[in-house]
């Protein structure tokens, strides 16, 4: 039976949730490895999966330790990697990662090179939301709704969603530009 999407309510526990994950991933990650909260359970007030997304940033994917990930409670999913937005022309690399689950609280590790298009995305996005309300709270009306319309369907839901984000990163990236934001030291 395939598992349900549901968007629940920001939960006060996400940030400390987060905190012990972290713990986790820092005994297992290659030296110098930053550890960043992304995602929407990052986005104080902001509705979500009860997902917790973390993303750890290395040198080189290669550098990464499965087993020991998993002595921490993680397992690797292989073949995945990020989308392209629409009308961007990216190398593979841009877009390569790794993937793990945890058999714990639910979590998503995604394992992204520093400097590589994916791994800013992620930080810039949650920096956006976080200080756009309007953009959050329409993002998470969307949310709510394909979880509603397509419960059950996972591809559905991100078919919909991935580009709604990248609408958000057009938002975001001008936002960077005009600010001069720049990737936030480890959390």
């Amino acid at each position: 039976m395939p598992t349900l999407i549901e968007i629940v309510p920001a939960q006060p526990s996400w940030r400390t949730d987060f905190e012990t994950l972290k713990i986790a991933i820092l005994r297992a990650a290659p030296a110098g490895s930053r550890v960043h909260h992304i995602g929407s359970t990052a986005v104080p007030g902001l509705a979500a999966k009860d997902i917790i997304d973390i993303q750890l940033t290395v040198e080189k994917l290669d550098s990464v330790n499965d087993g020991a990930l998993a002595t921490e409670g993680f397992e690797r999913i292989r073949g995945l990697a990020d989308h392209c937005p629409p009308g961007l022309q990216l190398d593979e690399t841009e877009l390569k990662k790794r993937f793990y689950e945890s058999r714990g609280r639910p979590a998503n590790l995604h394992v992204r090179e520093g400097g590589r298009f994916n791994q800013r995305y992620a930080l810039l996005c949650r920096d956006y939301l976080r200080t756009h309300p309007v953009a959050a709270a329409a993002y998470v009306l969307i949310k709510e709704r394909l979880a509603r319309r397509a419960p059950a369907d996972e591809d559905a839901y991100y078919e919909i969603k991935d580009p709604v984000f990248d609408i958000i990163m057009a938002g975001a990236s001008e936002w960077a530009a005009r600010t001069a934001w720049s990737e936030p030291p480890a959390d």
